[in-house]
């Protein structure tokens, strides 16, 4: 009879650092595949809000009057004017007391009105000033209607404007608005009113305060602005740093604005 046999102590033993070879190459595979995963993860999601926080900026600068555009001593702040309408007047606020001056209707349409304040020529002046004589007048509204219509200073206030626009032109602007990096975050701020220095008087919290992005590193985000003049268009370039609150990670974004030159 042949006698039975197993397995030895040796190889027993053998077989077991084995197995901890493999589960532990396993483990260790598993692990680099999981945290590749999550890197990859958070250098798109880090992306796609670059993406994202460039093209809010971008838009909203895109719209505003040309020589509205100021940054505070750090860089880190930009204010601007937004446009929301614009037309041709026929006739400049006059008289003794001007509160109203005939323009063509917006092209919308019969329904087309506005309101905000009246930009004439802006070109050379404090946009952040409404003394009259001026380029920016108080609030006004301009009605729909037939050509011409009457655009009316609300509450009957009174205005003169400093000059006329070669083309007759006029904007009608909205208050405006600031971009501005507190701590690791960018906020936009509205609806706090033509103030002499920028980043003064901002609003503290919401609506007038929106949250348009996080995790910026601590002071990366820097505005520069190049003036428009009647040969140039202006340009503002603005950068600023993302970073992963998982990994440690840092993305870098730079972007050029370009405000057409309409005087």
């Amino acid at each position: 009879m042949k006698a039975n046999r197993g397995f030895t102590l040796v190889e027993l033993v053998m077989v077991i650092v084995l197995l901890a070879i493999v589960a532990t190459i396993s483990v260790r595979f598993v692990a680099l595949s999981t945290q590749g995963a999550v890197d990859v993860g958070s250098r798109q999601l880090r992306s796609f809000s670059a993406v994202v926080v460039s093209e809010q900026i971008s838009r909203a600068l895109r719209e505003a009057l040309p020589g509205s555009v100021r940054v505070d001593g750090s860089g880190s702040c930009i204010e601007w004017m937004p446009v929301t309408a614009a037309s041709n007047y026929l006739n400049l606020p006059r008289g003794a007391n001007p509160d109203s001056f005939e323009a063509a209707p917006l092209a919308g349409g019969a329904s087309a009105s506005a309101s905000g304040r009246v930009v004439v020529y802006s070109y050379g002046s404090n946009l952040y000033s409404t003394v009259s004589p001026g380029p920016v007048s108080p609030p006004a509204t301009l009605p729909s209607g037939a050509s011409p219509v009457t655009v009316t200073f609300d509450g009957g206030a009174n205005h003169r404007f400093s000059t006329q626009s070669p083309e007759r032109k006029f904007f009608i602007i909205d208050e405006p608005r600031t971009f501005c990096q507190q701590g690791r975050f960018l906020f936009r701020y509205r609806d706090y009113g033509i103030q002499s220095s920028i980043a003064s008087a901002l609003p503290a919290g919401m609506p007038r305060r929106e949250v348009l992005a996080a995790n910026l590193v601590v002071d990366s985000l820097r505005f520069e602005v190049v003036p428009p003049s009647l040969q140039r268009n202006g340009v503002v370039s603005f950068s600023f740093e993302l970073t992963s609150p998982q990994t440690g990670e840092v993305t870098s974004v730079s972007q050029e604005v370009q405000i057409r030159n309409v005087p």
